[in-house]
């Protein structure tokens, strides 16, 4: 399945996550997602973002790894349906509002945390997420010096005629 469809899917379940536990399960399938994609950007996205894809990798999987992984059926994940990615900046602009509603949602579990395991896993789950908005929004940087190169290139070579 298509990047894109899989977050806003993501973005969707977060949003109807009615309790903690449902809550914490969608934040790590949004983790799991965001790993996956770093890591198919890191081996055929484009050779600028292939340093931040790594580091996306590894920042989410932090995110996932700090987390109680849900009981899902290995269909269930949304980062083992991952199939393609067709457009790299669209994937990230989407990805960037998914991890920021991760951060939100998980500032609203660490208030209401009932212990204080919940409460430090609440943190740094927000600390992977908020480090990997940050790899997003650099590679989309990337991506926009790329284009803009591109755009010059185009302009500044003659048309052939």
């Amino acid at each position: 399945m298509d990047a894109v469809r899989l977050i806003l899917a993501s973005r969707r379940a977060l949003a109807g996550g009615a309790d903690t536990a449902e809550m914490m399960a969608e934040v790590w399938q949004a983790q799991a997602l965001a790993q996956a994609i770093g890591s198919r950007l890191a081996v055929s996205g484009p050779p600028e973002l292939r340093g931040e894809a790594l580091g996306l990798t590894e920042l989410a999987g932090r995110g996932c790894g700090v987390l109680d992984p849900p009981e899902l059926d290995p269909g269930d994940s949304r980062a083992a349906q991952l199939t393609e990615l067709d457009d790299p900046r669209e994937t990230l602009l989407c990805l960037g509002g998914l991890l920021g509603e991760v951060g939100m949602s998980l500032v609203g579990m660490a208030s209401a945390g009932a212990d204080e395991t919940a409460y430090w896993q609440c943190m740094e789950a927000i600390d992977a997420a908020d480090e990997s908005r940050d790899r997003v929004r650099e590679m989309l940087r990337k991506l926009a010096a790329r284009e803009e190169v591109l755009r010059q290139d185009t302009h500044d070579s003659p048309s052939g005629v």
